[in-house]
Formats: C-alpha cells, structure tokens, sequence
C-alpha cells in the first residue's frame, strides 16, 4: 500500500562542524540553564530544588520527543522552520519566564496552609519549563534528521553539556545570582548562530544575533526599568530580616561558586549561640554594633564579632563553646568550621598553647581578610597565636599525625541542621560516624571532643540522631570507656553540647562540667554516673507518638506528667535534686533516657518506639532529613503543619509521584493521538521501552548518586555537581563517538559493555568511600584530578548503550519507536532523578548505585528484543513510511533472515 501523506523534505540534514559546534552550544545552554535556575531558586527561596530542576529539563526532552511523535510528518516536511523558530523562542522564553516567576514567587512555608502558593509552584515550573522545552525540542529535530549517524551528533550534545557545566562553574565567579541567566543565554546566542551558519541561512544568523543582544539586554536591564526585583528574595530568610532593620547596611559583599556571600551591619543585630541566660545578670551589656550578620545565599546569619573589650571579654565564658575549656588551660586547640569565628574568638581567650582552624568555604577565608572587615573582628585572621587551614577540617583531621587537646565542631550549620521548607538533601559529612571516629583519632591522649549543635526542634529529631552517631562513635572507638567518655548538656530549645575525652572523665571532671552546667543553668542529659529510671520510657516515647499521629484529645508530654521519668543529676543537696526532677522538660528527660538506652543496650527498642526515624549519620547516610517512618508517610497527610521542618523531604514523595505520573502519561500520549503508529506491531517494541527506560533511569540516578558521594572529596557541593556532571556528559560523550566503531557486533559487544557498568557500580558502592577518604587529603588540584580518572571509566561505558540503541532504530527501519524511545530516556529520567534523594536518605547511597547497577542488568535482554527488526507485515497500511532493514544490519544485528521475517 502506498503512502498518500505529502512529500516529506529528505533532503537530510548536512552534518557540518557548524551543525555540531550549534548542537553543543544549545545542549550547552540547557545545563547552563538548569544550574542558574538552581541558582536563582537557592538565593529567592529555601532551597535549590536541584531535583525538580533537572526533572524540568527532562520533562522538557520529553515532552519534546511527545510533539514530534505526534506530527513526524509535518516536522519532517519543515523541519528547518521548526528548528529556526524553537531556537529564536529559547532565548526570550528564558528571558520573559524568569521575569514572570519573579512576579510569582512562591513560600515552601506557606504551601500547606495557602492554596495558592501551590499554584504559585505550579506556575514556577510551566514558566521555567518553556526554555528547556524550546531547546529540546530544536534537539529532538536535529537527532531525527540526523538519525543514521546519532552517534556523532549525541557526541556533540554530551561533551557541549559537559563542558557547559565546567564554564558555568567560572561563571559563578563572575555573574551575581541576578545577573546569572546571562551565561546561558550567550551559550544559546552562539549555538543559534552556528546553526545558521551551518545552514548558509546567514540573514536568519544576523536576526538571531540581533535577537540575543535584545534578550540579554532586556534581562539584565528591565528589572530596574520597570521596578521589579530581578530576584524575588522571600521575606522570611535572614537576609530579608537584616535588609529590614532601620539602620541596615551592606558592607561586603562576593559572588562564587561558594555562593553569595554578605555581610549586613545594623545596631540591632545580636549572635549569641546558646548563650547562658545568666549572662544577662553576670555580663554588661554589649557595645553597639558588636555584632555583623553574614549569609551565604540569604541563609543566616553566621554571626561575626568585633573583638570585645577586655572587661567585657567574660561573655565567652557564658557561650556553650566554652566547655572544653572548663577543663583545659593552655590546650592545643583545632577548630574545625570557622564560620563567623565566634568559636576561634572563645578558644583564643581561653590562653590556648595554639590554635588551628579550618574552614572549607575559601570565600569566608577572603571575607575575613577583607580591609573592610578586618576591623570588626579585630584582624582575627592575622593573629599570630592562630594557623588557618584553607580546606576542609574533618578532612584534615583525617590525614594529620598532629594531636590536639581539643578539637571544637561548634554550629558548623549557621541556622540550624533544620530550615523552614526544609533543605530536603544536604550531606551533612561533618556529622557522620566515620568523621567524628576521624575528630576522635586526631585526639591526643586526655583530648576532649566537643560538638555543639543547634537543639530547635520538639519534638526532638536532629539531635537524637546525633546522639546515636556519637554513642556508635564512642563505642567504636573505646567500646570499655565510652559509658565514661561522655558528658552531655543542653538548653532548651537552643543548643546542645556533647563532650567526649579520650580515656574517660575523671570524678574530678565530672565534678567541674557540672558545676559550670549549673552556674549557667544549662540541663545536665548525660554523665558518668547520672541516675535515670528508665522505666517510664515506654509511657513518654507513647505520648510523643499520640501528639503526633494520636486524635484531636491527644496532648504533648509534659513536664508534669513525666518528670518521674527521670531524676535529675546526683547532687549532694536532695531537695536540689527532687526539684530539678519535677521541674525538667519533656525534651530533657527524652534526651537522658536516649543515652541510657544507646549506652545499656536498649537503643533498639528505644528507636523502633519513637515517633521519628533516629538512625545514626554515615557517609552512606550523611543526612538530617527524612525522619519520618516509611509506615508513617501516608498519616502525615491530615497533619502536614506538624512537619514544617521536613516538608522538603515529604515534597520529595509528591514530586516522586508526579514524575511517575508525568512519565506515564508522556509515554502513553503517543498511543492516544498516533495510535495506530504507536500501536505497530513492531517485534520487541515492549523490550524497546523497556531498554530506553533503563538508560534513562540508570544515568540520572548514578550522576546524582555521584555527586552526593563526591562532596565526601570535593567538600563543596557546588564543585562536586560541576566536576561531576562536566566528567560524566564529556566522558559519555566520548564513549557515544566510539560506540561507532562497534555497533555492527552490538549483539555481541554492547551486553559486555552493559555488565561492565553494572560491575563499576556495584564496586563503587561498596567501595568508593574510602577512596574518597584518602583522595581528600590530597591537594584540591589533586583531587579533582583524581575525581576526573576515578568516574571515567564507568562514564564512557555508559556512553555506548545510548547511541548504539538509537542508531540500530534508525537500522532496523524502527522511525516511529526512534523519538518515542527518546521521549522514554527522558520520561524516567525524571522519575530517577526523583528517586535518588529518597533512596539515598531512606537506605543509604549504596542502594542508589545498587539500583542503577541492576537498571544497566535489565537493559541487556531488553537490547536483544530492540534488535528484532520490524513486522511489516502487521503494520496494516501505516509501516509504508518505515523502510525496510537492510540485509546488512540484519546480519550485524546477529539475525538469520529467516528470524527478520
């Protein structure tokens, strides 16, 4: 049966290097956009929304691939005005989206009790979601005119992400948040070009130039012309509090791949973490303008002072950083997060034999050196008593044969390990088991630990798990003396303080930590020695189930009713002692009988009856998030306003469900409008699906597993999706270029390929850890180096399976599974992307590797089915357009003639 359908334009696409240089600047622009986007949600809202960033682009490919689909023919016919016009869209579409979005932000706190701010959200992603579309879909058309040979072009569009991310990386350096969409948009203005160039059209490449020019000046020059903000900040971060004091002044600002660093001053700003309440009777009242803010992002503030007047200089003495120092005079002293300095400044007036500090984030080092602060923290940096590491702490004490007296980690996280709208994922390696068994192994003999860190929670849930980190810790280090090692206190509702000393706490020791713990009227949670009685426990872990998930009627513990729970520190006055029993705080006595139970034996029971998920930090796990029980996912929502705190991780689930909706209904959409196309009966059309699918969920889930374990190395988050990501793309890209050289043994070759990344994967799961360990105490040159040689080798196998199953499509005469295969590839790569954050903070990393390992497994029988060439003879008038394989593939493809047909 002949075709009736209009002549379709085969003239082909001419792949020229100008088509390849258009293919990787616009593939370029897309990455670039995505991080600017990240960027520009990091700075205005609480979080970056990484995931649903990248869920956009790829909802993007694949609703792209959908539209395609559903008019191949009309695309074919124009396709060259198609491409032209979703390119001249791309730029101003990113241009008028981020300008709408800023007229719309949205608050993750209010997305409960406000139905609008839903909408608010919804309309962030449509708007956001027009660039990406608009780009994948100039893409999607350069693949199908260019399909025999997809393996070069795929190239081109891998290595011009890559190293896309690597430039975005520098453009962090230059570009305010701001000003950042610039980077982007002149990625996308060179690949219009090129693209022009390549197709001789040369009047079309001076109107997209001039195009470009109006785009990036309108970016960067409308938000002030018309008076709205070129970032809508929200209102509740602390930079928007510091922006609103009477008399607030910015008096330093740097832009970095760090982030965006500021410091405000204002007469109204106080920093006092954990400051004892005595303070107040015992200490004269600050000098003005003490105190500065500093945010990175908006977060904050970290708070910096100035240097305090020696009569004043006894407000040290009331901050809980002080209580290594109750014990040690004259101590070798390390600090392993810098931060503000307010830590350095409390071990600087303890007469220190040395201090060294470190600090990971290079753009506070710079900040502090700065002329214009320098005089606020009276040239802190420049004290001779104080040696600064430029580099991460935890991974210097990992690799020194220095010992110190104390080792202080004080409030590393500036706000709290909690944020309203939470921050969903953040690998808080700092925290884990295997860092503070590296703090604990740098301590000289008699060396104290001390971990201060924010206690803002109640019912308590970050702190808890910190709890279980260290008692492992302790255990693992001196499982005879941990019971003795150990000194506990905390105030309500502020900080906590956990101490431990190498060898143990002598009576006399214990004696001191709780003289000053009473002279500060902190809580004593646990000592050597400190009487609990546990049997309560059952009742108290009850009642803070029932005030979570118990009916309307069901009250909070509280301090009356639990007080028998536990007794309160021993005490040579009993009336003192009995008092402070009956007076002590739901939270309090939670926290004595959790260390009773970490350190009898009981943790087990304990955890499984608690309200919250309360497993301990590791570098598999390294997360402050997540608390809620899987069994207990579906009762949170009637109640979604008693988990403000991690509604970034509940959110996670919602957009898990969406992506899986999304990519159902995406893949499905072909069959409701080119049914009879779709439904062809093409053998092994079901093992196509399931191949693509694969790829797709296999590649995201592994790049952003890597980049959650690299920070392990890379220290900095922002480095780690850079390097990550560029190696991946570049290496992937490289491996779809030499797939060329094998796909006509694909049956025979690609099954070992698949297996290999499969073995990669599974090895670096169980192993990558400690070689991450060891590559971070190497120069940072070094390291990423070493990083770059350690993902090569899986990222360019992963390069082969893409390219040569597209290319055998093409082969077999599959044009109609061709874009829809792609539309698959990009479908569950939204759903992988979802995915990744909750496996790695419910199971562990090693899962998310495990997952991918086995995704790669699966693809080997699917690659056998998608080799199967086309049923033409059920195809009932339609497969007219599908030409028929070539006796050649057919033998590549392993196939006697008498299996084709």
């Amino acid at each position: 049966m002949q075709s009736t359908a209009p002549p379709i334009d085969d003239a082909g696409l001419v792949v020229t290097a100008p088509t390849y240089l258009s293919v990787g600047f616009v593939a370029g622009s897309i990455i670039a956009l995505q991080i600017a986007v990240m960027r520009v949600f990091a700075v205005g809202s609480w979080t970056h929304f990484g995931s649903l960033v990248i869920g956009l682009a790829m909802v993007g490919f694949s609703l792209s691939s959908v539209v395609i689909f559903i008019f191949k023919e009309g695309v074919e016919r124009h396709w060259r005005g198609a491409a032209a016009a979703s390119l001249y869209l791309m730029g101003p579409l990113a241009v008028a989206s981020n300008l709408l979005a800023q007229q719309l932000p949205f608050n993750a706190i209010f997305i409960v009790s406000e139905p609008d701010q839903k909408w608010r959200l919804f309309a962030n992603f449509v708007l956001y979601l027009l660039p990406f579309l608009s780009g994948a879909f100039f893409l999607g058309i350069v693949f199908l005119k260019s399909r025999g040979g997809f393996n070069r072009v795929y190239f081109a569009d891998l290595t011009g992400s890559g190293l896309a991310g690597l430039l975005m990386l520098g453009a962090l350096y230059v570009l305010a948040p701001e000003s950042i969409i610039a980077a982007p948009l002149m990625l996308w203005a060179a690949g219009a070009i090129f693209w022009f160039i390549g197709d001789r059209a040369l009047m079309a490449g001076a109107a997209v130039s001039v195009v470009a020019l109006l785009s990036i000046a309108g970016y960067l020059v409308l938000p002030g012309l018309i008076g709205v903000p070129a970032i809508a900040v929200t209102p509740y971060k602390g930079v928007s509090y510091a922006r609103n004091f009477p008399d607030a002044a910015r008096i330093y600002r740097s832009i970095s791949p760090f982030g965006d660093l500021q410091v405000y001053k204002s007469s109204y700003m106080h920093f006092a973490p954990g400051l004892s309440d005595n303070a107040a009777f015992n200490v004269p009242e600050a000098p003005p303008d003490t105190y500065v803010g500093l945010y990175v992002d908006g977060e904050g503030p970290e708070g910096m002072m100035r240097e305090l007047p020696p009569d004043d200089a006894a407000y040290y003495y009331y901050l809980p950083a002080f209580y290594p120092y109750v014990l040690k005079t004259h101590p070798k002293a390390f600090v392993v997060e810098l931060g503000g300095g307010i830590s350095t400044m409390v071990a600087l007036h303890a007469n220190p034999q040395s201090i060294t500090v470190a600090e990971s984030n290079p753009a506070i080092l710079s900040a502090l050196r700065d002329r214009r602060l320098k005089d606020i923290t009276g040239n802190l940096m420049g004290n001779p008593a104080l040696r600064v590491i430029d580099g991460d702490g935890r991974l210097y004490l990992a690799h020194t044969a220095e010992r110190y007296d104390v080792i202080d980690l004080s409030l590393a996280d500036s706000v709290g390990l909690s944020n309203p709208g939470g921050f969903a994922i953040v690998e808080k390696y700092a925290y884990t088991l295997e860092a503070l068994l590296n703090y604990i192994g740098a301590l000289a003999d008699g060396g104290i630990l001390s971990v201060t860190l924010w206690n803002k929670e109640e019912p308590p849930k970050s702190v808890l798990k910190f709890y279980d980190t260290m008692a492992e810790a302790a255990k693992a280090a001196d499982p005879h003396a941990a019971a003795q090692s150990l000194f506990v206190a905390s105030s309500y509702l502020s900080t906590t303080t956990v101490l431990y000393k190498k060898g143990g706490f002598s009576r006399g020791d214990i004696a001191k930590l709780r003289d000053y713990t009473r002279s500060m009227s902190f809580d004593e949670v646990y000592s050597p020695g400190l009487d609990v009685d546990s049997s309560k426990t059952e009742k108290l872990l009850a009642d803070y189930r029932a005030s979570i998930f118990g009916n309307a009627t069901a009250s909070r513990p509280t301090a009356s009713t639990q007080a028998s729970a536990s007794e309160a520190p021993a005490s040579d006055d009993e009336g003192e002692s009995q008092d402070a029993a009956s007076t002590a705080l739901p939270s309090t006595t939670l926290g004595r009988l959790a260390w009773h139970a970490l350190l009898n034996g009981d943790w087990p029971e304990f955890a499984r009856g608690y309200v919250f998920d309360i497993s301990p930090l590791t570098s598999n796990r390294p997360y402050f998030a997540g608390y809620e029980k899987f069994g207990d996912l579906a009762k949170t929502l009637d109640r979604l306003d008693l988990f403000q705190d991690d509604w970034g991780y509940l959110v996670l689930w919602a957009t898990l469900g969406v992506a899986a909706l999304v990519a159902l209904s995406l893949t499905a959409l072909p069959l409701a409008f080119r049914w009879r196309l779709a439904s062809v009966s093409a053998r092994g059309k079901f093992g196509t699906i399931v191949y693509f699918a694969c790829l797709g969920l296999g590649f995201i889930m592994v790049e952003v597993g890597l980049i959650s374990r690299f920070t392990l190395a890379l220290a900095n988050p922002t480095i780690s999706a850079s390097i990550l990501i560029s190696c991946l793309l570049v290496f992937s890209g490289l491996g779809s270029l030499v797939s060329e050289r094998i796909v006509d043994r694909s049956r025979t070759r690609l099954p070992f390929i698949l297996f290999g990344i499969s073995f990669f994967l599974v090895a670096y799961a169980s192993a990558l850890a400690p070689v991450l360990d060891w590559i971070g105490g190497l120069p940072y040159g070094l390291r990423l180096a070493a990083s770059f040689v350690l993902v090569a080798p899986p990222a360019f196998l992963m390069g082969f399976p893409m390219a040569a199953g597209m290319v055998w499509l093409a082969r077999l005469g599959k044009d109609h599974l061709f874009v829809w295969a792609w539309g698959i590839n990009g479908c569950f790569s939204v759903v992988g992307a979802a995915m990744v954050p909750i496996i790695a903070t419910s199971f562990g990393l090693r899962v998310v590797f495990g997952v991918s390992a086995a995704a790669y497994l699966l693809a080997i029988p699917a690659f056998f089915s998608l080799l199967r060439p086309a049923d033409r003879r059920s195809c009932h008038g339609v497969a007219a357009d599908v030409p028929p394989p070539r006796a050649a593939d057919i033998a590549a493809a392993g196939l006697s003639q008498s299996e084709a047909k």
